[in-house]
C-alpha cells in the first residue's frame, strides 16, 4: 500500500488533508483549514506537482 492523502473536515467545518505514511503515521499536514473542499484538494495537487524534486536544505 501506498502513502495517501486523506481529506477531512475539522471541528470548525474548514477543509484539512493529511499526509499519511504506509504505516499510518502522519508526515505532512496542510498547515491550515479551507473554506472549501476544493481548496484543500488544491493545496493537495500543489504538493504532488512541487515537491516531487524538492530540494533538501539544512537550516
Amino acid at each position: 500500500m501506498a502513502a495517501k492523502f486523506e481529506l477531512y473536515a475539522d471541528a470548525k467545518g474548514e477543509y484539512r488533508w493529511r499526509l499519511k505514511a504506509t504505516n499510518g503515521q502522519v508526515i505532512a499536514t496542510g498547515g491550515e483549514g479551507y473554506a472549501s473542499k476544493a481548496n484543500a484538494k488544491a493545496g493537495i495537487e500543489s504538493v504532488k506537482k512541487n515537491a516531487p524534486d524538492a530540494e533538501i536544505v539544512e537550516a
